[in-house]
């Protein structure tokens, strides 16, 4: 099988899930507690093409799943254990629960059907949060990992997803960080070694391949 077949077995709408990760108003919107994260996110192409790939997937009938990082504004339950949690608590935009800050940022659209998972802890959206067993009642075997950022959340999000048993994919485009040139050293030097590195224009291409029956697909081991 070649890669573009494999490529095309994976992204099955009913094996797989598209996870936005962390993009939410506060984070990659004109208001954000990251403005340069925010501007990277942009200017780089990649938030659009998350709300590209989030448009397609509802259009596959694929599972989408945004991962929201927020905190109460006591704070309980939010780690204070490295310095990245301890200067987000003084940032002037707080990520408070049942704020504007904290939903899903514009231009991508949330169905109806989407599965929005929120946290109050830890730096991946899958450790210690729901997402683990809506996949698995999903029948989810592929993960697509978007949004941000490259730096900690995304890289959390594909370690977690590959120990868990899940095949990853990275659409490389529909990822950021800081700085610009940080998030195609991170693709090359580390998740190319766990995950399939693909392009938005790959997937958007295999959901519109035919498609052959599926054989043994299950759940995640």
């Amino acid at each position: 099988m070649g890669r573009k077949e494999e490529l095309d077995e994976w992204l099955r709408p009913d094996g797989a899930v598209l996870l936005t990760v962390e993009c939410q108003q506060g984070v990659v919107g004109a208001d954000s507690a990251l403005p340069e994260l925010a501007a990277v996110a942009r200017k780089s192409g990649a938030l659009a093409n998350v709300a590209r790939l989030v448009d397609a997937a509802h259009e596959a009938g694929m599972q989408v799943v945004h991962a929201v990082a927020e905190r109460r504004p006591d704070g309980r339950g939010s780690n204070s254990n490295a310095r990245l949690f301890r200067a987000a608590a003084r940032l002037p935009v707080q990520q408070h629960s049942g704020s504007t800050a904290v939903r899903v940022a514009e231009p991508i659209q949330v169905a109806d059907e989407d599965l929005v998972v929120r946290r109050l802890h830890g730096l991946s959206p899958l450790a210690g949060t729901d997402v683990d067993a809506l996949l698995r009642n999903l029948g989810c075997r592929t993960l697509i990992v978007t949004g941000v950022s490259a730096n900690v959340a995304v890289p959390n999000a594909v370690f977690d997803a590959v120990n868990l048993g899940y095949t990853v994919v990275v659409p490389q485009d529909a990822i950021a960080g800081v700085p610009a040139d940080y998030t195609p050293a991170m693709i090359r030097n580390t998740l190319a070694l766990v995950a399939t590195i693909a392009t938005t224009d790959d997937l958007l291409a295999a959901w519109k391949a035919p498609r052959r029956p599926a054989v043994g697909r299950g759940q995640a081991g």
